[in-house]
């Protein structure tokens, strides 16, 4: 059995308590429709809902930022939520206030309420990571008054000291729900398997995200073999020497302003662990869609969208002698069906694997959806850059506060 150093929800008794729950439905929104495109977030709540049937159910969570176009009411997000519980999810068009506390005050066992987009209000984004700061917002003031216990299961967001995450830990029991126990059980499972060789598949375009967690994956012999591919693939050649062409050059450049402070940490991540980086052989170009391998000059004008069949061939290799394997990140533009070979055939080859998998990352999951291998890619953690704060090591304010708050209330 998992032991955890803060409270789960098998350390209470829920039934007839008032509980605010906080969660992470932030999902993609049509620009035009405004409708929700896709529900995978409210999905992995079901369970955690469907646990607390018996209690009073207060829902908390944020969409979007403030003057991006997914920044809306989570109107919707209660009617959809609703619909997938098959019970009624009523909506509070406030998250404080008279209209807030009124509909809090008269509810009953079973009843669930969502509160309105966390951060429409300034105290969420702008108040700093303190809990002297936070406790002081009109937020923590208001609702502290209403509830018996406070589940915290926003994963996805746990690398994020907001304050209706970590505002409550002074006033009673924080509650890691079953997503957060479940993700952090399974990544944890992962880092700490002793069963090799453990690789990690790293790409996409996120180069910092895939270097600050490959550090201590091969410095704390957390993997043994590390595949890049996609951008992250491209800056470890172009710091091993290989000219990889203005416009990829360019792309990287973009994408990081440190890309020079990166491009030193390949190289040294490189001279320290050679044998254990595999790095792509062959490209597909685009927009002449024709391949070139390393050494052969990349034009230009070209990019660097997937990686050809001889990388694809090699890295299938290594992933088949993995017992134990985690992926972040797409191989090329897999978008575009031209140029989609590459993540598809490494996708399969893991999907095929009998090694343990945990996989992550928003566009890792959309391929794997899009591609049909959702069953067989075994855990499909929701957090992108949560997950990747929490494999690097970084503090993680939300468990740091659970952890505090377990502390202050011990075993009351």
């Amino acid at each position: 059995m998992d032991s955890f150093p803060f409270y789960t929800m098998d350390d209470f008794e829920f039934s007839g308590k008032r509980v605010y729950l906080r969660v992470d439905i932030n999902s993609p929104i049509n620009p035009i429709t405004g409708e929700i495109v896709d529900d995978t977030r409210f999905k992995h709540y079901l369970d955690t809902i469907n646990e607390l049937k018996n209690a009073m159910v207060v829902i908390v969570a944020h969409q979007g930022r403030p003057g991006d176009s997914d920044f809306v009411s989570l109107k919707q997000h209660a009617r959809h939520m609703g619909r997938l519980l098959g019970r009624e999810v009523k909506f509070v068009d406030a998250l404080i206030g008279t209209g807030a506390e009124k509909a809090i005050k008269e509810m009953k066992n079973g009843d669930i309420i969502m509160l309105e987009n966390s951060r429409f209000y300034s105290e969420e984004v702008v108040v700093k990571d303190d809990i002297v700061s936070q406790e002081n917002t009109h937020i923590v003031r208001n609702l502290s008054q209403f509830f018996d216990y406070y589940v915290i299961d926003a994963f996805p967001a746990i690398h994020r000291g907001q304050t209706t995450l970590t505002g409550f830990r002074n006033v009673a029991p924080n509650i890691a729900g079953r997503l957060m126990e479940s993700e952090i059980k399974n990544i944890n499972r992962f880092m700490n398997s002793k069963i090799h060789p453990k690789l990690a598949i790293m790409g996409g375009a996120k180069v910092g995200d895939a270097i600050k967690v490959s550090k201590p994956f091969l410095e704390k012999g957390i993997v043994d073999d590390i595949i890049f591919g996609g951008v992250a693939g491209n800056i470890f050649l172009w710091a091993s020497g290989v000219d990889i062409g203005k416009r990829n050059k360019e792309f990287i450049a973009k994408q990081d302003k440190n890309y020079k402070y990166l491009l030193e940490e390949c190289r040294a991540l490189l001279d320290k662990f050679k044998e254990h980086i595999y790095l792509p052989e062959d490209f597909i170009l685009n927009p002449s869609q024709t391949e070139i391998k390393l050494g052969e000059t990349v034009p230009d004008n070209e990019l660097l969208a997937d990686i050809g069949l001889n990388s694809v061939k090699r890295f299938s290799e290594v992933i088949e002698k993995a017992r134990s394997i985690f992926l972040n990140g797409p191989m090329g533009m897999y978008e575009v069906n031209e140029y989609s070979l590459g993540t598809r055939e490494i996708f399969n080859a893991i999907s095929q694997s009998n090694a343990s998998k945990v996989v992550g990352g928003g566009h890792t999951i959309n391929a794997i959806n899009e591609f049909g291998l959702s069953t067989s890619m075994g855990y499909i953690s929701t957090g992108g850059g949560a997950l990747i704060n929490y494999l690097s090591g970084e503090p993680i304010p939300v468990i740091e506060s659970l952890v505090k708050n377990k502390e202050k209330f011990g075993g009351n």
